[in-house]
């Protein structure tokens, strides 16, 4: 058999035990802010329904989408002389999940008899996007999600922020937080006199910051808006001051347009609610925010840190009807979703990561032989049960070669049960930082390592 070259795609990554020790931590960080607000948890599958996917994302997300083959002969009777988009539902009517959110809609909807609502769920799951890699940008990534759904109320939009706030708090992360509303620019397409272009204006404004303004105007043209109604953007790509002069400068600009005054009343009284709420991170309205997925209609988030030169590590948005997609309409809902990978890499840098984490095992046993291994198999029963990592070298082999082993394993303390300890019914317990070694009862061994 021919060697195969050992090699995994690009765009995903294995974990080494120290990476998988971070991760966790970063998964459990958010996942207690989760529980302490009451969000539930839920899991859905890796594939779902093309017809469930597809159209969600916008033009940029459904190419972005993994589309899955059918089982069995497939290609029997296809022809491939046919365009793409008709022969593609005959070869593949699955996809891998590109984000959480919609399959959540989809959840929802199928088990709308087993939820009680206002439904508050959280999800830890990875997701899959066709992306090109590149540093912060990967094909398989895990997304942690908190979304609540059946009720309108601003209250929600609060508790996103204040969540946001929390788990970078805990993290030791500096952000900041980007807000904006889909209705104000709404509001800005209907203003500059373009309704319909609606999407390509969030498109186009949703590259701002990777492309900028320049390149932003020449998408716009290439997208069909006018000369006109591109210059028409500058005066809100240049308002400045606080959240609430921006807003007034806006109210004043959508006179008579309904959509855009209803998005600034939201805006409004979201920042009300939180000024009063003693944030650490900073919050700004941005007014180019414009996160480029569809079924966003309301607030909208997006989270950067401040230390680090990386693309958003959270984002989210009101979203007032995707649940209508399949079939019930008129439930609204509003969601973040943390990135890890991001999360990850931003602590990393900052080589902000606790100590001790990557411990397996909080003491070691060495392996002296046969009677002795009997001895430390009965002692390491009790330290397991009394919650304590517990790790019995599993050959008698040199002394060194043990010692050695726990070093690398930064293992804190060493254990061993040699005749006169089996005798007294004692353990010997060396401390590996400072090297000083003591001998105790097994019950006062329990107490010193907890």
């Amino acid at each position: 058999m021919a060697n195969v070259k050992c090699s995994i795609p690009k765009g995903t990554r294995d974990f080494l035990p120290v990476e998988m020790a971070r991760r966790n931590y970063i998964f459990d960080t958010i996942r207690s802010v989760f529980r302490a607000f009451a969000f539930e948890p839920i899991e859905t599958p890796s594939l779902e329904n093309l017809s469930t996917l597809m159209g969600k994302y916008g033009e940029e997300g459904d190419k972005l989408l993994f589309k899955v083959l059918n089982s069995g002969d497939f290609m029997e009777g296809v022809d491939f002389q046919q365009d793409y988009h008709k022969v593609a539902p005959r070869i593949c009517d699955r996809g891998l999940r590109y984000d959480l959110t919609v399959p959540f809609a989809r959840f929802v909807v199928q088990h709308r008899d087993q939820v009680v609502f206002p439904f508050r769920r959280y999800q830890l799951q990875p997701v899959w996007r066709a992306d090109r890699p590149q540093k912060g940008r990967y094909r398989e990534f895990y997304q942690c999600d908190a979304d609540m759904i059946g009720s309108d109320s601003l209250l929600n939009e609060l508790e996103l922020v204040q969540m946001i706030d929390m788990v970078f708090q805990r993290l030791g992360i500096d952000v900041a937080v980007k807000i904006n509303n889909r209705k104000v620019l709404a509001g800005i397409a209907e203003m500059i006199g373009a309704p319909e272009k609606i999407v390509d204006i969030t498109v186009a404004i949703d590259k701002l910051d990777k492309i900028g303004l320049d390149n932003v105007r020449a998408e716009l043209a290439d997208r069909g808006l006018t000369a006109g109604q591109i210059a028409a953007l500058d005066p809100v790509f240049s308002l400045s001051g606080s959240a609430a002069e921006k807003l007034t400068a806006l109210e004043r600009m959508f006179e008579g347009v309904e959509v855009g005054r209803k998005g600034v009343e939201e805006l409004k009284e979201l920042f009300g609610y939180i000024e009063t709420a003693a944030l650490r991170c900073e919050v700004e309205l941005d007014l180019t925010l414009a996160r480029g997925l569809n079924y966003y209609t309301g607030a909208i988030f997006e989270v950067k840190a401040l230390d680090v030169q990386i693309g958003s590590i959270c984002g989210g948005g009101r979203y007032d009807n995707l649940t209508g997609i399949f079939g019930m309409p008129g439930v609204s809902g509003v969601g973040i979703s943390f990135g890890a990978d991001r999360i990850y890499d931003v602590l990393t840098e900052l080589q902000a990561f606790p100590e001790g984490l990557e411990q397996a095992a909080r003491v070691m046993f060495i392996n002296f032989g046969p009677a002795e291994q009997a001895a430390c198999v009965a002692i390491a029963a009790r330290l397991r049960a009394a919650g304590i990592s517990t790790l019995i070298y599993p050959d008698a082999s040199k002394m060194k070669k043990q010692m050695d082993f726990a070093n690398r394993k930064q293992v804190p303390f060493v254990a061993f049960v040699g005749e006169s300890e089996m005798r007294d019914g004692t353990v010997t317990l060396k401390n590996m930082a400072d090297g000083t070694q003591q001998t105790l009862s097994v019950d006062d061994m329990i107490s010193q390592l907890r």
